[in-house]
């Protein structure tokens, strides 16, 4: 507990502003645009650099987080109930992916875990965009493999990546 504290403090000297650009946010903004051109999904990436006490002392999970901004951010209120949420905990060196229920129940776990991995590594190399950007484009073929784009289908969600 007092380990998950202390990164978590010394993580917020270094939030996540300084260490994705504006060319990074912009980059991942231009991919999951890019992205959802081929499909009918909405996909959002959020980058939190620590969580604060509280929820620290209530040991909530990466996951517990995740699915906590996926509804803050109101991914799951799509018109087909196929939004995803890439989701990064900087402090815990964590990544997940929150799938509405039409997309979660045609991709496995493991896939959406292969994807995580990307983002990490994206971080461990010093090369977020590109970590994230891979993660979008690999939600991307599962949303096209199962939700093909179909005339206009309108944007329901913002695609600019969220920095919590």
């Amino acid at each position: 507990m007092l380990g998950r504290l202390w990164r978590h403090a010394w993580a917020s000297l270094y939030p996540a502003r300084r260490r994705l650009s504006a060319a990074d946010l912009a980059r991942i903004e231009a991919e999951v645009t890019r992205a959802e051109s081929t499909h009918t999904g909405e996909i959002r990436v959020a980058v939190e650099t620590a969580l604060p006490l509280k929820p620290l002392w209530a040991r909530v999970t990466p996951r517990q987080r995740a699915l906590q901004v996926f509804a803050l951010l109101g991914v799951w209120d799509t018109a087909r109930n196929n939004g995803v949420l890439i989701y990064v905990l900087l402090a815990d060196r964590s990544v997940e992916i929150v799938a509405d229920r039409a997309i979660a129940e045609r991709v496995s776990e493991a896939e959406w875990r292969d994807l995580c991995a990307a983002v990490v590594r994206g971080f461990q190399q010093r090369q977020p965009a590109e970590g994230c950007c891979a993660a979008v484009r690999g939600v991307a073929e599962h949303l096209a493999r199962h939700f093909a784009a179909s005339g206009d289908r309108g944007n329901e969600l913002p695609n600019q990546p969220v920095l919590l």
